[in-house]
C-alpha cells in the first residue's frame, strides 16, 4: 500500500491527483476545459418537469463552453424563440426539433432525432 501526501506545511493542501498545491493544480482546469459531450449529438423535445412547457433540447456536443454558447445563439435565433445552455445541454423553448436538426447538420454536426 502506497502512501501519499495530503498537506504540507509549507504549501497547504495538495491535489491527490498531481500533488501539486491545491492553489497551483492544473489537473481541475483542465477537465473545466474539457468538453462534455460525447459527439453523438442528439435533439429530443421534452416537457416533463416544465409546467407543460415543450422544450427542444440538444445533446452530446463535444463543444466548450463558449463555443456552446455561441452554438445556442445560432440555433436560437434560426428558432426564432428563447432558450439557454445548461450544464452542456442546449435547450430551445417550443418544438423545434426538426429545424434545429437541419441547422445542425448545415453546420457539419451528425445530429439525430431522439425520443417520441
Amino acid at each position: 500500500m502506497s502512501s501519499r501526501l495530503v498537506y504540507s506545511t509549507e504549501t497547504g493542501r495538495l491535489c491527490p491527483d498531481c500533488a501539486k498545491p491545491l492553489t497551483a493544480c492544473a489537473c481541475k482546469a483542465a477537465a473545466k476545459a474539457r468538453p462534455q459531450g460525447d459527439g453523438n449529438v442528439r435533439v429530443a423535445r421534452e416537457s416533463k418537469g416544465r409546467g407543460g412547457k415543450t422544450v427542444t433540447l440538444v445533446r452530446g456536443l463535444a463543444l466548450d463552453a463558449a463555443a456552446l454558447a455561441a452554438l445556442g445563439k445560432q440555433l436560437r435565433s434560426a428558432c426564432g424563440s428563447g432558450g439557454t445552455v445548461k450544464d452542456g445541454v442546449i435547450e430551445i423553448q417550443g418544438d423545434h426539433c426538426d429545424l434545429v436538426v437541419e441547422h445542425l447538420k448545415k453546420l457539419g454536426h451528425s445530429a439525430k432525432r431522439t425520443g417520441g
